[in-house]
């Protein structure tokens, strides 16, 4: 069931947190149902612009709604992570999507707000929900990259002016995370003393939490003994975070780099150990019952898993 993004916020705020995660391709979309049903939470699926364009927009579509009736006791929402304005409006107009991110906070404040409010009146329009960044993350995302030198946390006051200008229904703010598997040096966490005056200053709004990955360092380990290279200094989000950040409001963490690590690290092991093999279906679907599990574990991290039939009485009901 195909449920919009304002409905799960409204079940989940303060309570716990909803799994956002960006797929591509036929068998993440797979292990994600899985996972979600097999935990019994509910979820929201994240295409960016960059999976739109890898597997093309349509037919990320046709897979989401095959999933769907593969598993009818899903619950979730659909939503575009990252989009530039022309990207939110074909997303708003396709009748498809839940909900749309505007990010234009590589803007100054006014022009991020004027972006914002656009989006926002057409969004509304037609029922969807807008999310709307405030402040930058670090990091490395697809086509977006910002050094540390001018990464910057949210600033609370800012945004209760950006969320009352605009309108906007939730808020990716920067509160210490970035994108990438490359995330924190030592043992650096997240800023919850900006995450509790975001909340304090505009209760009830949901705080969405982008870069959430944790980077496993077994994952890491496992991906660079079956032939990798990446640096085993790469340091995550640790996912005890997720449930006290969740108590304060963060309402959607998302999580994208660490299904690619998942995925890395089955390929790697399966052709490393099978290494006359071709066929890349046996490997796929030992990736989408991994998956799956790495899916229903995240989902106990942010306190979603058992939700399910909690938010199917809401929306019922409503």
């Amino acid at each position: 069931m195909i449920v919009t993004t304002a409905e799960l916020f409204k079940v989940a705020y303060g309570k716990y947190a909803v799994g956002a995660y960006n797929v591509n391709n036929m068998e993440q979309i797979l292990g994600l149902f899985k996972g979600c049903v097999d935990s019994k939470a509910p979820f929201i699926i994240q295409l960016s612009k960059g999976s739109r364009k890898y597997a093309d927009k349509r037919m990320l579509e046709a897979l989401i709604r095959t999933a769907e009736v593969i598993y009818p006791d899903a619950i979730f929402a659909v939503h575009l992570d990252h989009g530039d304005e022309e990207t939110c409006y074909d997303c708003i107009d396709s009748g498809f999507y839940s909900s749309v991110m505007i990010d234009a906070s590589h803007e100054d404040f006014a022009e991020n707000v004027a972006i914002t409010k656009r989006v926002v009146e057409r969004a509304h329009a037609k029922g969807l929900s807008v999310e709307a960044e405030l402040g930058k993350l670090g990091g490395v995302e697809e086509d977006i990259q910002v050094d540390e030198g001018h990464a910057c946390l949210t600033n609370p006051e800012e945004a209760i002016e950006f969320v009352k200008q605009t309108g906007c229904d939730s808020l990716a703010a920067a509160i210490g995370t970035s994108h990438g598997a490359y995330k924190f040096k030592g043992h650096q966490s997240l800023h919850f003393n900006v995450i509790k005056s975001i909340q304090e200053k505009i209760p009830g709004t949901p705080i969405v939490m982008h870069g959430s990955s944790s980077v496993p360092a077994e994952e890491v380990k496992r991906i660079n003994a079956a032939g990798g290279t990446l640096d085993p200094s790469a340091c995550g989000v640790d996912e005890n975070e997720y449930l006290p950040a969740a108590k304060l409001g963060v309402t959607k963490v998302n999580i994208d780099t660490d299904g690619r690590l998942v995925w890395t690290r089955v390929h790697r092991e399966f052709f490393k150990e099978k290494p006359g093999e071709f066929d890349f279906r046996p490997p796929g679907k030992v990736f989408i019952e991994e998956y799956a599990k790495f899916i229903a574990h995240k989902n106990e991290k942010l306190g979603s898993a058992g939700q399910v039939e909690t938010v199917r009485a809401a929306v019922v009901k409503k």
